[in-house]
């Protein structure tokens, strides 16, 4: 069957990138649950690209959900709130996915909470309008979003009112909504697409109110095709375009996305705004509605909990703070021949050392694969067959990278503008030598002197 491509003004995708192995299919039937909630959360206090926040609450007090738990006065940064009713613990370390050490507040869970149906319908039910939205000023949104302390939650975790806040110099002609989703596996923003389109619609309006943006798009790759079908429905009678690109790898990073359906290039260095674009995850529109017209701050979201290391994948609601381990226990837990457990996908995700990692804002997925699927040859010495140049979606020579960062030559990796990868795992995917190259570049991003 021939796939559909219709863009405004892109090629519906973008140079080089790859075609893994989808296996969406483990956990794309799984309608979103909700988890039960934990004895206890730890909730980090660092959850965003930016300031680490404060914690705002003293231990031994009680906390509703929703109410504030840490914030700070920088302004890239944003605030946290309890995700459970419950009591307070004392402060605490979180060690995140990527191994770095914050603090964090542990809330014990109190005998008083929602049941699975009410949650779920305080998230997600309810009429979400399309219409009207005008009561709402730009400043306003901004306002809403900054104190529901809404991130992207796509991975990334940039401060959603900080892209949202009107620049003069830069103005906005589109807001893009990211539904791509192109990490093998994960399926959580799927679910939501095609469970809960309306207020992922109303967020999208709202959004572009907030930036003055006169066109509204939803990028959604090809395999995707219910999805595509019920953000179409729900857009009826409104301007919002729901926009079909071709599945690719790394369709879903942001750069790419605008390049396939606008065809526009985001300088090196440089950002969507400089080329009049806003980009937002789909469930970070889905947050910015109810932050805007119910006055929730970002508590709970969707993840995916897949990989043919676990007995059962599925889609679930999870409070911010709750374990890894939690989520797995849920789903059957492990099976006999699991071997590693990644926080996110396979191509960039995390290996965890610690299942009592906390879930974040930014946490999309948990992928638990077999010893099968870890399989891989030993490393041996690069052949210089060029595949990860042409593989790579930023037109840079990982190679030459990531010696430079194995051999601490900074100067070199400067050079070849190793600030500019994305971290898409491409490279390391198609290397014949079996080197850890997107490893060895992120450690060198890490590591490299800042000037």
């Amino acid at each position: 069957m021939t796939r559909t491509v219709l863009t405004p003004a892109g090629r519906g995708t973008f140079a080089h990138g790859v075609h893994p192995p989808e296996r969406k299919n483990l956990a794309a039937d799984a309608a979103i649950e909700v988890l039960p909630t934990p004895t206890q959360v730890k909730i980090p206090l660092l959850q965003h690209v930016g300031a680490t926040c404060e914690s705002k609450v003293k231990s031994k007090q009680e906390l509703a959900i929703g109410e504030l738990l840490a914030d700070s006065e920088a302004f890239i940064s944003a605030p946290i709130h309890a995700s459970i009713n419950g009591v307070a613990g004392m402060q605490s370390v979180a060690t995140l996915p990527n191994g770095r050490h914050v603090p964090a507040v542990p809330v014990a869970a109190g005998e008083n909470q929602p049941s699975a149906e009410d949650l779920f319908k305080d998230v997600f039910g309810g009429d979400w309008p399309t219409s009207g939205l005008e009561q709402y000023a730009p400043e306003q949104i901004v306002q809403a979003a900054r104190d529901g302390g809404l991130v992207g939650q796509g991975g990334a975790a940039f401060p959603t009112y900080v892209k949202l806040k009107h620049n003069p110099e830069k103005p906005i002609d589109t807001i893009l909504l990211n539904g791509c989703e192109c990490e093998p596996y994960l399926t959580a923003d799927y679910r939501m697409m095609v469970e809960t389109p309306s207020p992922i619609i109303t967020g999208a309006l709202l959004a572009a109110r907030a930036c003055s943006a006169k066109r509204v798009l939803i990028a959604v790759e090809d395999n995707k095709p219910l999805a595509v079908d019920t953000l179409r429905r729900a857009a009826r009678g409104t301007d919002v375009q729901v926009v079909v690109l071709k599945t690719k790898y790394p369709q879903g990073g942001e750069k790419q996305t605008i390049l396939a359906t606008l065809g526009r290039t985001v300088p090196a260095g440089g950002l969507p705004l400089d080329v009049g674009v806003v980009v937002i995850n789909v469930g970070t529109a889905a947050a910015l509605a109810r932050a805007v017209l119910r006055g929730k701050p970002l508590t709970h979201r969707v993840v995916c909990v897949t990989g043919a290391g676990i007995e059962r994948p599925g889609n679930l609601l999870v409070p911010i703070g709750a374990s890894y381990r939690d989520l797995i226990d849920y789903c059957g837990g492990l099976k006999p021949d699991a071997a590693r457990v990644i926080a996110g996908g396979p191509m960039m995700g995390f290996t965890l050392g610690d299942l009592d990692t906390p879930v974040t804002k930014g946490t999309s997925g948990v992928t638990v694969l077999t010893e099968r699927d870890v399989q891989r040859p030993g490393e041996t010495n690069c052949v210089r067959c060029g595949r990860c140049v042409d593989a790579c979606p930023m037109n840079l020579v990982p190679t030459r990278l990531a010696l430079a960062s194995r051999g601490k030559d900074w100067d070199l990796a400067k050079k070849y503008h190793i600030t500019s990868c994305v971290e898409c795992g491409c490279c390391a995917y198609v290397c014949p030598a079996s080197l850890p190259l997107v490893q060895l570049i992120r450690m060198g991003k890490a590591q490299m002197p800042k000037e």
